[in-house]
């Protein structure tokens, strides 16, 4: 875990692990607690981040990052085998783990999600009821209260909306807000927040967005002037499904895939907790890594690129005032691309833990309607990459070096949290 997460444990935590401690000298005994908590509050954690609080897609990563590991660092001080995020004292005796991850995900969302206490109190409540009444459901529950609390006191003062704006002035290649609604840019202190594992927002480096003149931009141009308009595309039929197959909310669409995973997999409580740990702490700082490259490079998007195309000095490029994409463009600059950091988060997570082929992966979309397999990361990769492109949102640089993001991201968090305990 990165040094800068370990902070001094409030009294309250101190009264809380002694009690941990010193309820009994037995060892935990064997149990065989069932993974469907974790899955269970993960729907949860997206009814109560989306449904009821409208969070922005790119911050809720944070949101899911700090649900997951409280869980994690819950079920693995009763159950071991995997190191917790932020250390945990060791509960001895009999505990339902099941009781521990539940606690840990609800006070966790009560915390940051206030407004929905009400609804949260009454699915712990009824997860709680389906655990058998007792010492260990009740100690089971401490467990999970210290570990949420020690998320929550980790993270406090982490940057999160801090007063930040996009000040840059638009001048050719500089991103400004785009048609429709011409938005301010959106979380822009998000790229300025602690990360969850990284040692900083920018520690993955990235060359940086194309020079206006170059004949690498010039071609990424024509190809997203050419397949991402709304009208008179060069998409094929199946090119503009896939297009909009991944205009879903993708942060939905990669834990649901996750929580299919951890069943068809026939995951334990351990591995399934660990799983979504690792996912939504590297999709936490993709996110996070991603919108300090957008505030740093701010760089503009294609459908002003195209419409100004007379202003960039390339003699390659011709503008079309009248261009419009596919899709429309959401209020945050082109490099990198949010949808190809958290692709390549979950595409290094998940060839971390199940491997790169061979994979049965189910991804839904809410607005195709539709369901995709893949039995290869790169071929999702490969699809989403292209996908931004046919949607208009985004140069191919972007999304490549989006990946790199993802990617490194991904390999840090594997190689540096949660690891096995020797």
């Amino acid at each position: 875990m990165s040094a800068k997460i370990m902070r001094p444990v409030t009294a309250a935590l101190v009264t809380a692990a002694l009690v941990l401690s010193g309820a009994g000298s037995a060892a935990a005994q064997p149990s065989t607690p069932d993974a469907s908590v974790v899955t269970a509050w993960n729907a949860i954690a997206v009814r109560t981040i989306f449904t009821e609080n409208a969070t922005p897609i790119p911050s809720s990563n944070l949101y899911f990052g700090f649900v997951s590991l409280a869980v994690h660092d819950a079920v693995v001080a009763i159950e071991g085998r995997y190191q917790p995020y932020i250390r945990q004292p060791r509960p001895r005796g009999r505990l339902s783990s099941e009781a521990a991850a539940a606690t840990a995900a609800y006070l966790v969302l009560r915390h940051y999600f206030p407004t929905s206490a009400a609804t949260l109190a009454v699915d712990h409540t009824a997860t709680l009821a389906a655990i058998p009444d007792g010492t260990a459901e009740a100690r089971g529950v401490e467990v999970g209260t210290v570990a949420a609390a020690n998320l929550i006191s980790a993270r406090e003062n982490d940057g999160r909306n801090a007063a930040i704006t996009f000040d840059q002035t638009p001048a050719p290649g500089v991103w400004r807000p785009t048609p429709d609604a011409f938005a301010p840019m959106a979380v822009p202190w998000l790229g300025f927040v602690e990360p969850l594992a990284l040692r900083s927002p920018t520690q993955i480096r990235l060359p940086g967005p194309d020079p206006l003149r170059s004949r690498a931009y010039a071609r990424d141009f024509a190809e997203v002037k050419a397949y991402g308009a709304l009208n008179g595309s060069a998409r094929s039929p199946e090119q503009t499904e896939t297009a909009l197959f991944w205009n879903a909310n993708s942060v939905i669409q990669y834990q649901v895939t996750l929580r299919d995973q951890v069943v068809r997999r026939g995951l334990d409580i351990v591995a399934a907790a660990r799983a979504f740990g690792l996912l939504s702490t590297a999709m936490g700082d993709a996110a996070i890594a991603c919108w300090r490259s957008k505030y740093d490079y701010g760089y503009w998007r294609p459908i002003t690129a195209i419409r100004l195309a007379d202003t960039d000095g390339n003699p390659a490029t011709a503008p079309d005032p009248a261009w419009a994409s596919l899709a429309q463009t959401p209020p945050y600059p082109d490099y990198t691309s949010g949808h190809a950091c958290l692709t390549g988060a979950l595409t290094g997570t998940l060839g971390y833990l199940f491997g790169r082929r061979g994979l049965d992966l189910v991804l839904s979309s809410t607005v195709t309607g539709t369901t995709r397999h893949y039995d290869s990361l790169a071929a999702l990769d490969r699809d989403t990459q292209n996908a931004r492109i046919w949607l208009g949102l985004h140069f191919r640089r972007a999304m490549t070096d989006g990946l790199r993001i993802g990617h490194g991201a991904a390999a840090w968090v594997t190689a540096h949290e949660l690891r096995p305990r020797h």
